[in-house]
């Protein structure tokens, strides 16, 4: 059976926008939900907000959860699992037009990609912040913001034709991960991994894009997402569970990355607006 096609009108769509090429659309999902294989004609990427869920692709599988960006190629088909909780979506479709002029340029990868957390999930949280503001600048950095992150994908699929990460550099990921509340230094990391910290610090900003800093920040912030979207676990005590130093530090990172304040994502992303165009 041939796939179905999809484009714009993705499953679920509860706030969708056109603008500068692109098309813009919120989604939500109810537990469970199981999507049928389809293809969506555009390439297009998407940031988990809420929940998880299973994309199959032939015959690979990718488990997607929350702060996860996913880039599809054009014409790609799977079929998609939505996990035991709501889930929701922010998705950028690129038009043809765009995707003609982004080629001038650079090579969008010919297969999907994930990233998780990093400034390619920061990048995107902003752009969904611009999607939601919908104020009369909106607009141009929602191109903006486009631009770079497509300008990033491109870059990565030239590097991914690149070789993987070293191992020892994973584990550094691995430790930030398993303690972003109270992370070793870096001359504890670059003795767990056999490694000198100078050397650690500029391979990780060759491989990651950021300084070990900024991508712990990052993560912190990432939590945080989980806390504010999945609790009601009041901001001063996410704060300090995620690691800052206390509510004004939060606040002023966390805005500094996503471009909104704590409250404004507890509020977009946790509750709902009217179904329809924005």
């Amino acid at each position: 059976m041939n796939p179905k096609s999809i484009s714009t009108n993705f499953y679920g769509t509860r706030s969708t926008r056109a603008c500068a090429g692109l098309t813009l659309t919120e989604s939500v999902y109810p537990p469970g939900f199981k999507m049928p294989r389809h293809m969506h004609e555009p390439a297009y990427f998407s940031l988990v907000l809420r929940g998880a869920y299973t994309e199959n692709s032939g015959k690979s599988a990718r488990a997607c959860k929350q702060s996860m960006m996913v880039f599809h190629p054009p014409q790609e088909t799977h079929a998609v699992s939505f996990h035991n909780t709501e889930v929701r979506i922010f998705r950028v479709e690129v038009k043809a037009d765009l995707q003609r002029r982004l080629s001038d340029f650079a090579s969008l990868p010919d297969r999907s990609a994930a990233c998780q957390g990093g400034l390619l999930s920061s990048l995107a949280t902003r752009l969904y912040g611009e999607f939601r503001r919908l104020d009369a600048c909106s607009t141009l950095s929602i191109e903006g913001l486009t631009l770079e992150i497509m300008a990033e994908i491109c870059r990565r699929n030239n590097k991914e034709v690149e070789r993987g990460a070293p191992r020892w550099l994973e584990q550094v990921k691995e430790m930030l991960h398993e303690s972003v509340s109270s992370p070793p230094s870096l001359e504890t990391l670059a003795k767990a991994t056999g490694v000198h910290p100078v050397y650690l610090a500029r391979e990780f900003r060759k491989r990651f894009h950021c300084t070990v800093g900024e991508y712990l920040r990052q993560l912190r912030v990432e939590v945080a997402c989980r806390q504010m979207s999945a609790t009601t676990t009041s901001l001063a005590d996410i704060a300090t569970a995620s690691g800052f130093y206390d509510q004004s530090h939060f606040s002023n990172t966390f805005k500094r990355y996503t471009g909104m304040t704590p409250a404004e994502y507890r509020m977009m992303t946790r509750f709902a607006y009217p179904s329809g165009k924005a």
